[in-house]
């Protein structure tokens, strides 16, 4: 399999990175004072950090992931949603990626019975 066709299926893995990644969000906005510091706010950055290593191991490294984790640490962005994006947008490429494959695979000729020629 080569990088150019890796897709995620919306299995299991896709649906806990997308859990994973609205979780983090909502905390970020629901418990704004305690985030509120961006790069400044040790629990921020725990929860940056971890979520980053999370979505990492159940979806592999994408560069949409680099902007979100940055993002975090400007004070007062955490109340854009950056993970759950990152996310979706992984899962767009990915799919993308799947329907270009597709599409510039080789037609397989058809076989013709010899029997009947």
């Amino acid at each position: 399999m080569t990088h150019d066709t890796l897709t995620i299926s919306p299995g299991p893995r896709f649906k806990t990175a997308m859990i994973v990644a609205i979780v983090a969000d909502a905390l970020q906005i629901v418990v704004f004072p305690a985030f509120v510091e961006g790069a400044l706010s040790p629990a921020d950055d725990i929860l940056d950090f971890g979520i980053a290593a999370l979505l990492i191991s159940l979806l592999g490294w994408h560069w949409e992931f680099l902007p979100s984790f940055l993002a975090k640490l400007v004070p007062g962005v955490d109340l854009v949603p950056f993970w759950t994006m990152a996310v979706v947008n992984v899962y767009r490429k990915s799919k993308r990626i799947a329907v270009s494959a597709e599409e510039n695979s080789p037609q397989h000729p058809e076989l013709k019975d010899p029997q009947h020629s």
